[in-house]
């Protein structure tokens, strides 16, 4: 495990920290967004870099796109960026084509200082204030993040919030994973424990339906590409699954495997939904990690979350977070 300074922020300093384990594992965390900066598991041929990274702070500030951050306070969408709670409602900054509030309206917990609180060897753990009003959002809010580097190629997140006042909340976390290192995961194999997900209109915001995957692009019950060669117009994938299971218990949700390594990433998690992303917009002009390039579909996302828009819609998830209240999330990515 090391400590060093990796930048700084209107005079905050930024630190990665780096975890290790007795099989070679390691994982690169910064205090910038609680971002998970690096992470490099064990596989049949070697030692793997299995997320998408940037070089430098600065990089991240520009051009990161939530890439291994914690979004919050309300990770994914909400609608016009307005919700009512209580009899009040919020209005929020508009970041997503001045329509929609997205990953908490610009600056939100992904793009901002955490304050480092510990760590171990394989452990470390990140702490977040955001005040009453922060992003026109109710409450005062404490919010910690723990990364766990467990064996052999495991890495856990264990995310956490308090209020003092009833509010909303949707953390997640955002890494794109690349499992073999290849330019996209195009290639890369899915599976996705789910009956039914939520349609969107053409902004992405769920329509507040509930449909089957049955028979539609969005059935991934079985292992599969999610590129189809033979479509014209391959489906694109930005959409939130309904997951089965009671809410609270870890369950194993999906699986990533890439033919090219056979190297295969297993999500468990507490969360009722998860929100598959296949990085078709992700584009940054700068090298990453080891010299890579990123273009579109340089990495999927895997978000274990609450619904989008859930505020908007009493029939999906229930995002509300009372004072008595304490909201907990964690998501295991496990390498073999």
């Amino acid at each position: 495990m090391s400590v060093k300074v990796f930048g700084e922020v209107d005079g905050q300093t930024i630190y990665e920290i780096v975890l290790r384990n007795a099989s070679g594992a390691s994982a690169s965390v910064i205090t910038w967004g609680a971002v998970l900066r690096d992470l490099v598991v064990p596989s049949a041929h070697g030692l793997q870099r299995v997320v998408v990274g940037l070089e430098t702070l600065e990089d991240y500030r520009a051009y990161s796109s939530h890439a291994g951050a914690t979004a919050g306070r309300f990770a994914n969408r909400i609608q016009h960026g307005t919700f009512t709670l209580e009899g009040k409602t919020y209005q929020l900054p508009l970041n997503e084509a001045n329509t929609n509030s997205l990953h908490g309206g610009g600056k939100g917990f992904g793009k901002r200082p955490w304050q480092l609180a510990w760590h171990s060897e394989n452990a470390v753990a990140l702490t977040l204030f955001s005040p009453d009003g922060d992003a026109n959002f109710p409450g005062n809010m404490t919010v910690t993040c723990v990364y766990r580097l467990l064996e052999p190629g495991t890495i856990r997140v264990e995310m956490s919030a308090t209020t003092d006042a009833p509010t909303v909340i949707n953390l997640a976390h955002h890494s794109y994973f690349n499992l073999d290192g290849s330019p996209d995961v195009l290639d890369h194999h899915v599976q996705i424990n789910a009956d039914f997900y939520t349609p969107t209109y053409p902004d992405t915001i769920p329509t507040g339906e509930i449909l089957a995957v049955k028979d539609t692009a969005f059935d991934f019950n079985l292992m599969r590409p999610f590129r189809n060669r033979n479509a014209p117009d391959p489906q694109l994938y930005d959409h939130n699954f309904v997951l089965r299971g009671p809410r609270g218990i870890m369950q194993h949700v999906a699986s990533v495997r890439s033919p090219k390594n056979g190297l295969q990433m297993d999500v468990l998690t507490t969360e009722p939904a998860i929100q598959f992303y296949d990085g078709a917009k992700f584009k940054v002009p700068v090298p990453g990690l080891g010299g890579a390039h990123y273009g579109a579909h340089a990495g999927l996302c895997l978000e274990t979350q609450y619904f989008p828009n859930s505020p908007n819609h009493r029939h999906f998830t229930d995002s509300t977070l009372m004072p008595d209240d304490v909201y907990r999330h964690t998501v295991e990515y496990r390498f073999a």
